[in-house]
């Protein structure tokens, strides 16, 4: 049985390692902090996972939040006028045909990484560089990198050809809250775009101290939103994020009021340019070592998927290596098994990024046309659980017209001078 190693402990590269030990594969897992360390750290992500990813987890048998962690039930989405107070001018909700929830990596990946080692994993807590990925490719059949950050993670490639950008889109600022007043009807995340000035989300989720709330800015950078521009304590972040809302979302600024900080640890924000890398990474020696996850994959968090990517991510690895027998694992097969995955990972960069840019017209009409029709409405909420799906009707002009009438029923287009004033109202960040 092969001998595999992980470098990094996230949400790739740990539900992978699950897997691979309940084959009887010899697994080492290389993490730079200890579960205690992790615990007892600041906030890594927003992390909401949706119902497919949520799957892959529970068929691994480790999914040991769902009595506790708030459901989302649905999403609700608002464009704003771009005046400060402006009001909506866009306003609809759908429930999800499966809830999806975030889990404070905090606890996840603490204890995710604590039941490995008493599974029979080998843990290391050490930094990875060159000179540790050589000593693991020597004693190991197949070394994966699903670390997100750091120095090895910067040595695989940038794939051009499937980067979009090459500087950060949003300065992304996020905080952990208890007291915030739950949505009506149902729990949901709520997405608030504010055109010119970034994004606002808010939604339900479990942290160290319970059920909470993550209050979550996207600021196109320099803009009303860009929090990044000075240093903040985590009482100020969270007194920068409530005057934003008093400013620019009122209707949000109400559910705030009473939001407290669940801990000093749990606010967040930087930025990053969203990149495709090679998946394969060449040592000096000559050997080879696998990306997976955010190593070769990383999208901006504006569309939710980090972590439901990461999760299919590791059940595409895990179906090639039970797949590929006691075979070497070359070059060649590398390549192969991250196109797997590529198939689906391209329709969540070409979502994601899309979003991050001014709408075109037939997408405002789509928008619009959601207030009205249940189905579409339906049809764009559940597209998260399964960014496939919103091809081609999100990406092209008469696939999206024809998906209109065909969901609309009663609806109607709106208006040309609507929708013209609706189009004159974004601008390019």
């Amino acid at each position: 049985m092969h001998r595999i190693a992980i470098v990094g402990a996230g949400q790739a590269g740990l539900p992978l390692a699950f897997g691979l030990l309940d084959k009887g594969y010899e697994v080492t897992v290389v993490s730079d902090r200890t579960p205690d360390q992790i615990r007892g750290g600041n906030v890594l992500s927003s992390q909401c996972m949706f119902g497919a990813a949520l799957q892959i987890e529970r068929d691994l048998g480790i999914d040991d939040w769902d009595a506790t962690c708030p459901p989302v039930d649905g999403i609700s989405f608002s464009l704003q006028s771009p005046d400060p107070g402006g009001g909506p001018l866009i306003d609809w909700k759908a429930r999800l045909d499966r809830p999806a929830q975030s889990v404070d990596q905090r606890i996840k990946m603490s204890a995710w990484l604590a039941q490995l080692e008493s599974r029979g994993a080998r843990v290391l807590v050490q930094k990875a560089g060159v000179a540790e990925l050589e000593a693991l490719a020597d004693t190991h059949d197949l070394v994966i990198v699903s670390a997100g950050k750091g120095e090895v993670v910067q040595l695989f490639e940038r794939d051009a050809s499937r980067s979009t950008f090459d500087a950060p889109q949003r300065v992304l600022s996020l905080t952990y809250v208890h007291g915030l007043t739950e949505a009506d009807d149902y729990a949901r995340v709520s997405f608030n775009v504010v055109p010119s000035v970034g994004e606002y989300f808010v939604m339900p989720a479990l942290t160290l101290s319970g059920p909470c709330h993550i209050m979550f800015f996207e600021g196109i950078p320099q803009g009303p939103f860009d929090m990044g521009r000075q240093a903040l304590t985590p009482g100020e972040h969270l007194d920068a994020a409530k005057q934003l809302l008093r400013t620019w979302l009122p209707r949000e600024a109400d559910r705030a009021k009473r939001a407290e900080l669940t801990d000093a640890r749990g606010v967040l924000s930087g930025a990053f340019a969203p990149v495709v890398r090679k998946p394969v990474l060449q040592l000096p020696s000559g050997r080879h070592v696998f990306g997976l996850g955010d190593a070769v994959v990383t999208n901006d968090p504006i569309s939710g998927q980090g972590s439901s990517s990461a999760t299919h991510a590791s059940k595409v690895y895990l179906d090639a290596i039970l797949a590929h027998g006691d075979a070497p694992f070359t070059r060649d097969w590398m390549e192969q098994t991250f196109e797997r995955y590529w198939t689906y990972a391209q329709a969540v960069t070409q979502w994601t990024n899309s979003l991050l840019m001014p709408p075109p017209q037939y997408r405002l009409r789509l928008l619009d046309a959601a207030v009205r029709s249940p189905a579409i409405a339906s049809a764009i909420v559940n597209g998260f659980d399964d960014p496939p799906s919103f091809f081609p009707w999100w990406s092209d002009a008469d696939a999206c017209e024809r998906f209109i009438a065909q969901r609309q029923d009663s609806v109607h287009n709106a208006p040309d001078a609507q929708e013209d004033g609706m189009n004159q109202r974004f601008a390019t960040p």
